[in-house]
């Protein structure tokens, strides 16, 4: 989350998105280890991942992770730089980093 901050300072605002995914994906996984004892396979999935780990969110976490688990590809792989430069501003960018700092505290309870 400190470079998704770090990302936001510096304007670069669809970058922060995907630190806040693999923030995400990287609690998930660890949540799933923890708990089964095993290594998922290679996803950046976090629906997946979410279904895996046999943990359920609640409503309005549910819905920020299938959107950030649908903005993972875009800002993985931009096509459109400029498109998402227009998509995600400033202001999307800090609410979505303060949503995703809910849903880690989620994760974290399930532990």
């Amino acid at each position: 989350m400190d470079t998704a901050e770090y990302m936001l300072s510096g304007g670069r605002y669809f970058y922060a998105v995907l630190m806040c995914h693999l923030s995400i994906e990287k609690a998930l996984k660890g949540f799933y280890q923890d708990r089964l004892s095993v290594m998922l396979p290679k996803t950046h999935n976090l629906i997946y991942l979410l279904n895996k780990a046999g943990i359920k969110p609640p409503e309005s976490i549910g819905r920020f992770v299938v959107k950030l688990n649908e903005a993972s590809v875009m800002t993985r792989y931009p096509e459109d730089i400029d498109k998402l430069e227009k998509d995600y501003t400033q202001t999307i960018v800090r609410d979505m980093i303060a949503k995703n700092k809910e849903v880690l505290a989620w994760i974290n309870a399930q532990f």
